[in-house]
């Protein structure tokens, strides 16, 4: 009874442990980073992360200006998503925290869930945590009330952090960056793709007046072709390469997804026109020769 006591025990804290000790993992660099939910405290402890957690925060001071407007979030919450491996979220995490605080509010308030980096889980978190919140840039503050959304900033402030934060207090928020890709992915979780592509001139149109740099698409090109979602990385890298025609990154992009999906005749067309921009660019000439070498042995054996 004692022995059986004792191990219900050990497997009792054990299991509390293990809730407490948040998910890590050695990315392709050999780096340790964060996946999945974890306590704030992580940042401010772990030596992977304590340092630029701390440097960050410091780049931070509240304006001394009224802040009444704070009130408005008291029964709030914002989810965070982040990258330890993130430029952005190293300098723009620790700074959101440092305002939040300053200006009263609880840190139970925020909610931290952080995302892979790499291929195989570009911007995925280890239970799917990212699914259904149009997340493509980290990091992305969302900000709730009674569980819906009514505010996000998306990778960095649209002004400064106190004063993207005041509007979206008073209720008119500025636009979050990257309108284009929340803007596909929106239309990507309300229609299907049929449906899409059968009003694609005009959805076209609508990016093309929303759309920034040309890393804003292709990014979300990326997020969709590791998250399993093809043909919405196609359309993507499709579009966009209609507005950046002249961008060998943007054509090879458009190129490496048309090769996942076994076209290799477009893949190739892109690949060659890569190469008249960027002749040096050996990654497309080197998959040129790829696809022209499968395409040449499918036909010695027919």
């Amino acid at each position: 009874m004692k022995n059986y006591f004792l191990i219900t025990l050990f497997l009792f804290l054990s299991s509390i442990l293990l809730a407490q000790t948040p998910k890590t993992y050695i990315n392709a660099a050999g780096d340790k980073h964060l996946a999945g939910e974890f306590k704030l405290e992580t940042l401010k402890s772990d030596s992977s992360y304590q340092t630029w957690y701390v440097e960050n925060e410091r780049l931070f001071n509240l304006s001394g200006k009224n802040t009444d407007w704070k009130n408005a979030f008291e029964n709030s919450e914002v989810e965070i998503f982040l990258g330890t491996w993130c430029g952005d979220s190293k300098r723009w995490v620790p700074q959101f925290i440092k305002l939040w605080k300053e200006l009263g509010l609880e840190e139970s308030q925020l909610k931290f869930t952080a995302l892979y980096d790499g291929e195989e889980l570009y911007k995925q978190g280890p239970n799917g945590e990212e699914k259904g919140k149009l997340i493509h840039r980290v990091p992305t503050f969302i900000f709730k009330k009674e569980g819906k959304e009514f505010s996000r900033i998306v990778e960095f402030p649209v002004n400064d952090l106190e004063t993207d934060l005041a509007q979206i207090a008073l209720g008119y928020a500025s636009e979050p960056n990257y309108r284009a890709a929340t803007y596909l992915l929106e239309l990507f979780e309300s229609e299907p793709l049929d449906s899409v592509y059968r009003h694609v001139q005009t959805h076209f149109n609508n990016v093309y007046r929303l759309v920034g740099k040309e890393k804003e698409l292709n990014t979300l090109g990326y997020v969709f072709k590791y998250s399993g979602r093809l043909p919405e990385a196609l359309l993507t890298f499709e579009i966009n390469s209609a507005i950046f025609p002249y961008s060998p990154n943007v054509l090879h992009s458009y190129g490496e997804a048309l090769m996942a999906d076994n076209q290799k005749d477009r893949a190739i067309q892109l690949f060659k026109r890569v190469i008249e921009l960027e002749p040096d660019n050996e990654t497309a000439a080197n998959q040129l020769k790829q696809l022209q070498d499968e395409i040449e042995n499918v036909k010695a054996n027919n």
